[in-house]
């Protein structure tokens, strides 16, 4: 009897299982913890309270302090070092951690960009005879910060994709993410969401019904990453921006509202997709 009662029991739980194994995955990931007051606020709600599940954390901000403090009570949560060699913003710049003369403008800040932009000519990396070897420094600087300061750190991103945007860099870093055993986010077997970017000038009720319909093109069994950037409504957020994005307070507050929206988490339910992280998530 017992026999026929666990034979009956793995019957009922397999197409259980395997429901739960066709399910479409998604990782949240929120940039930029640690550039402001607001971002790391409006980051830690869309955990709190929205369906974000990794944090990519900036080692050399004027918040990055903070954020240490704040990651404390988020033993749990996954988190990623955001290498950047990049200042963008015009009201607030950010310095090397290591003297990196050749990636620093005359103040001793990060250039802007990686590339050209021509609104704000000279003031991208590619527009100056920069270093490999002051690239590899600033980047062992970040990483090895990040994991003396946050024990649950799992992976590498890049912040204005400064790991790829050259093969000598990029075969740098791929040495370094081997040697520190931290994983690089495309190191991972997932596939980009739908949506790519939203249009900064559209209403939050329709990036919100994009954003949704979205969801409903997720297929089962694979995990695809979404990447934004929180922000809050106020007036810290004002005075950020640079020449051709200048709408930086709406657009990320309502990021925001779109990643701890009713309706979002809703249907994330109702179609039964998983959120996860990249802890949670296979290597290739």
């Amino acid at each position: 009897m017992e026999r026929i009662m666990a034979f009956i029991c793995l019957l009922l739980w397999f197409p259980m299982g395997l429901n739960a194994q066709q399910k479409p995955r998604l990782i949240v990931r929120a940039d930029d913890l640690g550039s402001f007051a607001s971002a790391n606020q409006a980051i830690l709600l869309t955990v709190d309270q929205g369906i974000t599940t990794s944090v990519e954390l900036m080692m050399n901000c004027a918040w990055t302090p903070e954020a240490l403090n704040l990651l404390k009570e988020y033993p749990n949560l996954d988190v990623g070092v955001h290498l950047m060699i990049t200042s963008e913003w015009d009201n607030y710049k950010w310095r090397p951690l290591t003297q990196a003369p050749s990636i620093s403008d005359s103040l001793g800040f990060f250039y802007s960009f990686i590339n050209p932009n021509l609104l704000a000519p000279g003031r991208a990396i590619q527009e100056h005879p920069w270093n490999l070897a002051d690239i590899e420094r600033e980047f062992r600087a970040q990483i090895e910060m990040a994991k003396a300061t946050v024990p649950q750190v799992s992976h590498i991103s890049t912040h204005m994709l400064c790991g790829i945007w050259d093969e000598d860099v990029k075969t740098m870093l791929d040495r370094l993410a081997k040697e520190y055993k931290l994983p690089q986010d495309f190191d991972y077997n997932i596939e980009l969401f739908p949506i790519d970017s939203f249009d900064k000038s559209a209403e939050l009720q329709t990036k919100i019904s994009r954003f949704i319909d979205a969801l409903d093109l997720l297929e089962p069994t694979k995990t695809y990453l979404f990447v934004e950037h929180p922000g809050l409504d106020v007036d810290e957020m004002e005075t950020v921006g640079h020449e051709g994005y200048r709408n930086v307070r709406k657009d990320r507050s309502d990021i925001t509202k779109i990643l701890t929206h009713p309706l979002v988490r809703q249907k994330i339910k109702d179609l039964g997709i998983e959120l996860t992280d990249f802890k949670q998530t296979r290597l290739k």
